[in-house]
């Protein structure tokens, strides 16, 4: 096995991100909170709180706004974004606030989807030819130079669809959501439920995940 092959495989998602052949990645997490499930009340936060409100903007803002990434905590009433804009840093918002279109507006610059795109593509095509990067083992820049050939990002409709689960997902009996990450470059949706572990789907297995996974 050359370096290259062996750093792809050592993490849990790569540089080249989720294996195809993958349809999700489940890591195991504090097995007590599986067992005490049942005995824990659901808190109900002001993301339930304004939920139906919140999901149109949260969708509104991934598809005609700044972010590329975004986390959404159930639990805490947390929204964490990340943007295009400025790529190295985290905002936090509080999600009883991002039901107002006008803060959306002041607090995340307007861009179409396809520039948003096309303004990740210029970024990492510029990041390529830093004399920094070019530092890099070629291995490294092997496997970052395949990816950006192959590179796809989530498309608008699978946002949408994974927006529009939300309530569902939260409204379960027993097992709901508690925490979801959404991440356009990646392609990728980070699920938690208030069991344990974790779940990493690709965007596009996401439908066939809950149909295989989740009660109807």
């Amino acid at each position: 096995m050359d370096m290259e092959e062996k750093v792809l495989r050592e993490s849990i998602v790569s540089a080249a991100g989720i294996n195809a052949s993958s349809l999700q990645i489940g890591i195991r997490g504090d097995p007590s909170m599986r067992e005490t499930t049942v005995e824990r009340k659901r808190y109900l936060s002001s993301v339930d709180t304004h939920l139906d409100e919140l999901m149109p903007r949260l969708e509104d803002l991934m598809l005609n706004h700044s972010p590329y990434q975004l986390f959404i905590g159930f639990n805490n009433g947390e929204i964490r974004t990340h943007s295009v804009f400025d790529p190295m840093r985290q905002e936090i918002h509080d999600a009883e606030k991002m039901i107002d279109p006008a803060y959306i507006e002041r607090q995340f610059p307007a861009v179409a989807y396809n520039d948003k795109i096309r303004l990740i593509r210029e970024t990492y095509a510029a990041l390529r030819e830093h004399p920094v990067y070019q530092q890099l083992p070629g291995y490294w820049k092997n496997f970052m130079a395949k990816r950006s050939r192959a590179w796809e990002p989530m498309e608008p409709d699978e946002i949408k669809i994974v927006i529009g689960t939300l309530k569902a997902l939260r409204d379960m009996p027993m097992y709901y959501l508690r925490n979801i990450t959404i991440n356009i470059v990646q392609s990728i949706v980070r699920i938690q439920f208030n069991c344990d572990g974790t779940q990493i789907v690709s965007a596009e297995n996401y439908t066939r995940f809950l149909e295989e996974n989740l009660p109807n």
